[in-house]
């Protein structure tokens, strides 16, 4: 199988596991808005996600993606590594996530009692049962990653999704409110985690394996996941912890308006989200093979496709998010449309994101890619203690978006300065995005007046769509017969 072709299987296999995730997320979303909870137990359900957020990132620390590099380079030099490889990194994760859920246990009322909200205490006590689950399927998630499987990740997330789906809503209908909510995300991933675990076993036993270890193996693994740590942590803080600081200054329901705006940018990320997690590996399989200019032609087409289908979903969101919130999740809702609006903008530079992020782990920069996202997530938590308090949960969206744009930047840089990239090819491409995007964006705003319910939100931005579409294939930008050779 060719390299383009494992691609677009890999692309397929997760896009698609993505929309089924999307969609379970979707029907999770409506029902505990539409139909369960207010935005106030809304509100309260995510921000104690968050908080389990913050103790999943210790649990973890960088160790399943130090443990995929690793795979990915053994499986090129040497396979009798890699069952050692996968066993350090089990031992290391089981040692973090025992002592995380020590320190939660006895911290727990602490943590409720900061926030002055009773009626957070009892899902923190949850929080150990989420926490384990948690890591270990984000660890089967990386772990299928590295072994170059992505199906494998595919099947597995797939199961959490339905899984989710299934026990929130027999939760909810049984009338256990926000904690039966908590309880089903819990049975879900729980799930998910017996059946991926099955699936690792199966990868495993068709790896030969040596006797020993090599010298230093378990901590290189350690070593490495030091920068890895850092750079997750940085990612909490722009994905975690403007929800507990909102929670903080602010309201349950705030943070349910605020949570809400996040989850709605998650569903456009679909895409990039699968392109970027099947190529990131292929980074490093290049690179191990001395093949950087071809992992550069795969980075710039990566980069074109992306900006041709974000740069669009910018422009739709910033004019549909006030209706589309109304009409699609209520009224009680309508606070989230500005936030929404804001993070577009941060919908833009995640797509980017996904393919450059990892794709600097395989490449062996994880350590300036973690300097990159400290020092901006460091910047981001301090204009979240300024515009929180000063304007509300629109700055904290304000504040997310502009220091993750300039971690965006700057992982473009290290990406350029690793594979040499052809920037007058992407200007040209990002030229045409710019041209469609704007074309769309008059149809879209001569339609808009005639929004007036879902049908009718639906059908402008089927329009839209049709016009994007129709524009990007006839100025060349989308190849209609190469995509269809490998559908």
């Amino acid at each position: 199988m060719s390299l383009s072709q494992r691609l677009v299987r890999g692309v397929k296999a997760t896009f698609g596991a993505e929309l089924l995730r999307l969609g379970a997320q979707g029907a999770i979303t409506l029902l505990l808005t539409r139909v369960f909870l207010s935005p106030d137990e809304y509100g309260l359900v995510f921000l104690a996600i968050a908080v389990f957020s913050i103790a999943t990132l210790f649990g973890t620390l960088g160790i399943p993606k130090s443990m995929a590099k690793f795979v990915t380079e053994y499986r090129e030099t040497d396979e009798s590594q890699i069952r050692h490889v996968v066993r350090s990194s089990i031992g290391f994760n089981v040692v973090t996530v025992s002592l995380v859920c020590l320190l939660f246990f006895l911290f727990r009322d602490a943590i409720a009692g900061a926030y002055g909200e009773p009626r957070l205490e009892p899902l923190l006590a949850l929080g150990l049962v989420y926490i384990v689950v948690k890591v270990a399927h984000g660890y089967l998630l990386i772990a299928f990653q590295g072994f170059g499987r992505v199906t494998l990740t595919a099947a597995t997330s797939t199961v959490s999704s339905v899984g989710r789906l299934g026990f929130i809503a027999l939760f909810a209908i049984a009338g256990f409110g926000a904690y039966g909510a908590l309880a089903g995300f819990i049975a879900g991933y729980f799930v998910s985690v017996v059946v991926g675990g099955v699936f690792l076993y199966r990868v495993l036993s068709s790896y030969p394996t040596a006797d020993s270890s090599e010298p230093g193996l378990s901590t290189r693994i350690a070593r490495y996941s030091l920068p890895l740590t850092a750079s997750q942590g940085a990612n909490v803080l722009y994905k975690r912890v403007d929800t507990l600081m909102v929670g903080f200054f602010l309201t349950p329901v705030a943070v349910g308006f605020y949570e809400l705006a996040k989850q709605i940018s998650t569903f456009v990320i679909a895409p990039a989200d699968s392109l970027g997690f099947t190529v990131a590996p292929t980074f490093g399989e290049h690179k191990s093979a001395e093949r950087l200019e071809r992992a550069a032609r795969v980075y710039e087409q990566s980069l074109e496709y992306v900006l041709l289908l974000y740069l669009p979903a910018v422009a739709g969101i910033v004019l549909l998010a006030e209706p589309g919130v109304r009409f699609v999740f209520g009224e009680e809702f309508i606070g989230a449309a500005p936030v929404l609006q804001v993070f577009s903008v941060f919908v833009l530079f995640q797509a980017i994101d996904k393919i450059t992020n990892d794709s600097l782990d395989y490449l062996g920069r994880a350590t300036e890619r973690a300097i990159g996202k400290g020092v901006t997530g460091a910047l981001n938590f301090g204009l979240n203690l300024v515009l929180i308090p000063a304007i509300g949960i629109v700055g904290a969206a304000m504040s997310t978006a502009l220091c993750y744009g300039i971690m965006v930047l700057y992982n473009v840089v290290l990406i350029d300065r690793e594979l040499a990239l052809h920037w007058h090819r992407i200007a040209r491409s990002t030229g045409a995005a710019v041209g469609v995007t704007a074309a769309m964006t008059v149809a879209v705003v001569a339609l808009q007046p005639f929004v007036t319910g879902i049908v009718t939100l639906l059908a402008v931005i089927a329009a839209g769509v049709v016009v994007w579409a129709g524009l990007s294939i006839a100025s060349g930008l989308v190849d209609v017969y190469e995509i269809s050779a490998y559908m």
